[in-house]
This record gives structure tokens, sequence and C-alpha cells, in this order.
């Protein structure tokens, strides 16, 4: 009699004519499959049948996903909260690891088919299957992303990467949570096998399945470095290596996966059990469960687009048409081009548009692989000096001077130029989108789509909604920002939007405690004590005084008052000491570096001058949601993340000031 398998929701399960096993996962209504608590189940049921047939009657086991994006991409992070204390951690993942265990104790060969997403929990699966076989399609991406949650691969998964990809190749791959591509993942040993596409990887599978293909895992030369003096040596560089990253109070998960490396890398039976008992106080902590909200919160951007109709659904942008090829024009059609699009370039000082395209490929060898694929970037960053691509642009950007006639006139121009349905979007910082709007047969159609600056950096993309701006606009806005692989965060017209708006407040502070006698660095490393990736003083240096300047005009902030000139940030303007770009301003900087004076200062103190630096922050973030700026708490939370990279594992301003005051409350208590 066939083997059948009832009631599976999540994966499907036949035997072919050439007796192989066909487990394909397709979780039910979901864009991707995850490992949550019920395909779990459920792949435990399908090797259970496995390992009960009679012999012969099953030749081989296909772990594939019927899914266009993804194998599996990692465990069900909407479950992690269920679990709040270690011993139900420690349940669930010895549930798991015995599962894990049978599948590569089956006597018969089990071969992982890999496309799409293969990252975390998935890869760990893959990982213990006997043959892995992936294929070169673009969408194709592998990968240990745990420690950007605060944890590390807890199924085994750090035993078989270092047993498959070798010592240092197998922690580089976990320590950096780097998405692979299939290539480097077959490099690294990860990976068995390569075919060029997904349809290739059902014959693929066939044939391994039938030749009883096993995976050899690291040649020796590689085991050797999990050996003594070489692992406690390599163990040392790579902590050095993350501290020079990031802070161990702040993100403890990388430093104790070295820690179980460093004690156990030479003993895979010990490693099993220590990498459990490291595991559960990383999943309860404070650390992982803010960074965890990071993740969702990313992930509520990405869906924030309002869907009101069919056309707007349908709006798939391909050209860009961008005016204004300055540092940010530049970058911004660069940027698009690196993600697939066409961009064209304009500006009436042709040698801009020259720097523009030089700045670009310095990009395009940074983002794309191989010679066709630098070459085809370069041919879609089209110089347009006259601007005859607008009326083949789906998504036209101004990013010319900050002078409201100007902007005015532009898109006045602009709006008979245009094709129809094609987005009218400006990048301005400071003025008012209805200002703009006003001259316009239509000023509905005008959206604000302001980018930050590095725009290759930062991954928030502020979407503005003017009074008049249509719903179909911020959708079709909020689709292109999502296209270029860019966070959207819808926001109202109003000065500084959010991001600014929040963030000038705290850099005022910084100059107001400068003034008063606090050394430079010691309000830099007060702020990198808090988590924030860079000190308030280097970072005005490197965004440009007079930038930094002007925007504290505009929202009417100074650090001796409101609407005061009379301070130190206004005088290093005046005498043209503008930070990085002249050589000299709140710091001497030589060689893209500043130059900092030796000092070092107590816990105690800069954790108080931190808290003293975040509190303007935190206000103005309470008065944003106050004031509707954005739709919530969350989005503001969002917003000065990936805006402005509040530290993440505080989990945004608003839910650290709601924690902190909690925390006070109950101490009171």
């Amino acid at each position: 009699m066939p083997i059948t398998i009832a009631d599976l929701k999540d994966w499907t399960f036949t035997v072919d004519y050439e007796r192989i096993a066909w487990a394909v996962a397709d979780r039910e209504g979901e864009s991707m499959n995850a490992l949550g608590r019920r395909p779990t189940e459920e792949l435990e049921k399908i090797v259970s049948a496995v390992e009960g047939a009679e012999a012969g009657e099953i030749k081989g086991l296909v772990l594939i996903s019927a899914k266009d994006t993804s194998f599996i991409a990692g465990a069900d992070i909407n479950e992690f909260d269920a679990y709040d204390t270690e011993d139900k951690i420690k349940d669930a993942v010895t549930q798991t690891l015995a599962l894990f265990d049978r599948i590569e104790k089956l006597p018969v060969p089990v071969v992982a088919a890999i496309h799409g997403y293969c990252l975390g929990g998935g890869l760990e699966l893959a990982l213990a299957c006997h043959w892995r076989i992936a294929d070169r399609e673009e969408g194709t991406r592998l990968g240990f992303p745990e420690v950007k949650l605060g944890i590390f691969p807890g199924l085994n998964g750090t035993v078989r990467a270092i047993r498959s990809a070798g010592p240092l190749d197998g922690m580089t791959a976990m320590l950096t949570a780097k998405m692979l591509r299939p290539t480097a993942a077959r490099a690294m040993g990860l990976v068995d096998q390569l075919v060029p596409t997904r349809h290739n990887l059902r014959w693929a599978a066939r044939k391994a399945v039938l030749k009883k293909l096993r995976s050899k895992g690291a040649p020796w030369w590689k085991k050797v470095m999990a050996k003594q003096p070489v692992r406690g040596f390599l163990a040392k560089q790579m902590r050095e290596k993350t501290a020079a990253k990031v802070r161990e109070e702040h993100y403890p998960a990388p430093f104790r996966l070295i820690d179980l490396f460093e004690t156990c890398g030479d003993d895979p039976e010990a490693m099993r059990l220590a990498e459990t008992e490291m595991f559960a106080p990383l999943m309860v902590s404070d650390t992982s469960r803010n960074l965890r909200r990071c993740f969702k919160l990313s992930e509520m951007l990405k869906g924030s687009a309002p869907k009101s109709s069919a056309k707007e659904d349908a709006f798939k942008p391909r050209k860009v048409h961008v005016i204004g090829a300055g540092t940010m024009g530049g970058d911004i059609a660069a940027w698009c081009v690196a993600c697939g699009m066409q961009a064209s370039l304009q500006d009436l000082d042709e040698a801009q548009i020259d720097k523009a395209l030089s700045r670009a490929k310095k990009l395009f060898k940074k983002r794309v692989r191989g010679k066709t694929a630098f070459d085809s970037a370069v041919a879609r960053l089209i110089a347009d000096p006259e601007g005859r691509h607008i009326k083949h642009a789906d998504v036209i950007i101004e990013a010319v001077a900050e002078k409201l006639e100007v902007k005015q006139n532009l898109f006045a121009d602009l709006e008979g130029k245009a094709k129809p349905g094609a987005v009218l979007a400006t990048n301005t910082s400071s003025l008012k989108l209805e200002e703009i709007a006003a001259p316009l047969k239509d000023p509905g159609r005008l959206v604000g789509i302001h980018f930050f600056n590095p725009v290759a950096q930062l991954p928030l993309v502020e979407v503005v909604r003017g009074d008049s701006t249509r719903e179909e606009e911020i959708g079709k806005a909020c689709a292109f920002v999502t296209a270029i692989n860019k966070l959207p965060l819808i926001v109202k017209s109003c000065p500084g939007f959010l991001v600014n708006r929040v963030l000038a407040p705290y850099m005022m502070e910084a100059v107001r405690l400068y003034q008063e006698g606090q050394p430079r660095e010691k309000i830099d490393q007060a702020a990198l004590k808090f988590g924030m990736p860079m000190g308030p003083m280097e970072l005005m240096d490197m965004v440009g005084l007079d930038i930094c300047n002007k925007v504290g005009e505009e929202l009417s902030l100074a650090p001796e008052g409101e609407g005061s000139q009379d301070n130190v940030l206004a005088s290093l303007v005046k005498q043209g000491k503008l930070g990085k770009k002249t050589g000299r301003g709140f710091y001497q900087w030589e060689d893209g570096k500043p130059k900092r004076e030796p000092m070092d200062f107590s816990d105690t103190e800069l954790t108080r001058l931190g808290e003293k630096l975040m509190a303007p922050l935190l206000a103005e973030a309470a008065r944003a949601e106050a004031e509707g700026v954005v739709a919530d708490a969350d989005h503001v939370d969002a917003g000065v993340i990936f805006g402005t990279g509040f530290a993440p594992f505080r989990g945004g301003p608003l839910h650290y000031a709601k924690t902190k005051n909690a925390a006070a409350d109950k101490e009171a208590a």
C-alpha cells in the first residue's frame, strides 16, 4: 500500500514510482516557509513515516519547497515570545534537536533541495540532511541571521556549520550573519552541489538519492583549526573583530558564540550540550526581545503601504528620473540602478552629472557581481541633462536646492511632461509639501520621498503625505521605496517630518553640553555607551555643520534658547569650519577620520551623561506621537531606529522610555 500521512497543512508528502519520498514545504496561508510549531510537528510525522517504512520501500527523502521565495526562511519569530523562560526554551529546543538527529540518522539518503531563502533554522535543518543542493538563482540566499536577533544558532547549527564548513568559515558565517549567495555557500562547504535554476532541483535531487550521495564535510586542513592552540588564536581574533563592531554589554550573543567555540570547538558532543545551555539565557534576554521587536517593526514598514485599488497594487516602477545630480540626487539614482532599475539623471551642470556617474561606479563595484552585471548597471544609469527621459519615467524625484520658487516652477513644468500615473516626488527635507504643490493643476499628485544620507547605508525613507496628497500616490511611493529595498515610513507634512525633528534636539543638546564644558570625546563616548552607532559630535561633523545649523534654525532650536544663533555651532559655520568636508569642525579630520584626544571616563559618568543627552530625543519622540506625525508609537520607534540608528537593542525610544518608567515604578513600589 502507498505510504500516506493524514492532516498535513504545511507539507505535502508523496512517494514516487522510483520510491523516492518527497516532502514539500508549503506553509498554509503564508508567502514564506518558517519552522513554527505545526510545520515542525508535521515534519516529525514525515520522518516517522520514513523510519517506519519497510526495507526498500523508500530509497531516499528529499526536502524541497513549493514557495517561490523560500526553502525555509528560519524559525517562526512570532512564536518566540511564548517561550518566556529558559526551561520552556530548552524543552522546545530539545524536541527539535531530537528530530534533526533522527533525520541525520535515517538509513536512506536525505537531500535538501534549496531555492529561495534558507536561513537560520532552515539552514540548520538543511545541514542535518546528508546532501545539500542549491540553485544559482538571484533570490536564493543562505545564512545564519541569528546574531541580529540577539541569539546564535540553537538547533545544533553551531556544530553542523563547523563540521561542514570548518571552524573559520563556519564561525564567520554565524558571527557576520551575512546572507550568502549559493556560490559562496558552496565554496564554504555549506552546500554540496549547485544547479542553474530551481527547475533543475528535482532532477538533481533524484540523482543524488539514487547515487546515495553524502557530504564529506570540511577537509582535514580546515578541521585542524578546531585544535588548540589554533582554536584559541582564532577565538582571540574573532573576539577582537567583533568588539570593534559592537559592545559586548549591548550585544552579548556573538561573544557567547565565540566562548562556545573556544571551550568546545574540538568536541562536537560537548558543544551540542553547551549550545543549548548558552542559547536559552540569550533567548529570554531583553536584548533578544528588543531585537526581535526591531525585526517585526521592519516587517511592519514593508507592509505599511495603503491599499485602495487594484491599479495601485499593480504599480511596478522600473524607470526613475532624478533631477539634481548633487550628492543626494546622484546617489538616489545610483541606488535605484543597483536595485535593478533604469535611472536617468538630470542637472544643469553636466560636470555634476559626471561626478555622480563616477561615484555610482564605486557603488556598483560593491553591490553587483561580475563584469557583465557591472557593465549592465553602468549602462542603466543615463546622463540626461536635457530631461528627455522624463516622459518615460515611472517615478520622478527632484533633489534640487531647497528653494520654494525653484521647486514650484520645476513641478509645474513636470506636470505637463510626465506620463499619466507617474509618481511626482520631492526629496525636500524642510519645505512644506502643500506650498510646493500649490501651483499644480493636480496638487494631490505630489508626494514626498525623503531619503537620508548616505543613501546606500540608511534603510529608512520617509514617504510624506501633504494635506491634499491622494492615498493612491502614497501607495505608489511606498511600492517604489520597497522595490529599492528600503523601508517606507509614512509621515505627515510638518517641519522636520519625523527623523530630523527627533534627531535635531539630540544634536542641539550635544552642542549645549559642549558649550557648558563637557569634552566632545566624553559626549560621543556617552552616546556610544548608550548604544548609538556614532557620537553626536562626530555625526554632526559627518553630516556637515552648515546642514545641522540650518535644521536647527528651521525647527527653531538652538543650544542657548529658542531661535538664538549665539552658539558654538553657528560660530563654527561662520568660520567655514563645516566638519569632515572642510577638514575641521568639532573635530579636526585627518585621512577621513576625526582626531580625538585620549580620554577615559567612568561608566557611571558616561551613563549619566548619556541619559541627559538622550532626554530631548525621547521627549520629542513622544510629542511626535501625540501630534500624529506617524500612525502610532510603533511607527515612531521604527522611524527613529531605522532613520537615526537609535540603539536597536533598546527597542526604540518610546519602547525604551516605557520600559524604563515601568522598571522605576516597580522599584519604587
